[in-house]
């Protein structure tokens, strides 16, 4: 996230937006299974952690330089 300037659920909203542009109905959960390969929830569960202090200071950092979250 930090290296790219967004993060997965930034891509989703991103995603499920091109889509209703193009006629396409599309829930937050619907989009996030597309990007996650599965439900967010069962994702979570499985593969995220806590932040270390270092991952919240480089996090912090960005937030600081303006870059998108």
């Amino acid at each position: 996230m930090i290296l790219a300037g967004f993060c997965r659920n930034c891509l989703a909203d991103w995603y499920r937006e091109a889509a209703e542009q193009r006629g396409i109905g599309m829930t937050k959960d619907e989009a996030r299974a597309a990007i996650y390969g599965e439900s967010f929830a069962d994702w979570k569960a499985k593969h995220q952690r806590e932040a270390t202090p270092e991952q919240l200071a480089a996090f912090d950092a960005a937030q600081r330089k303006g870059m998108p979250s």
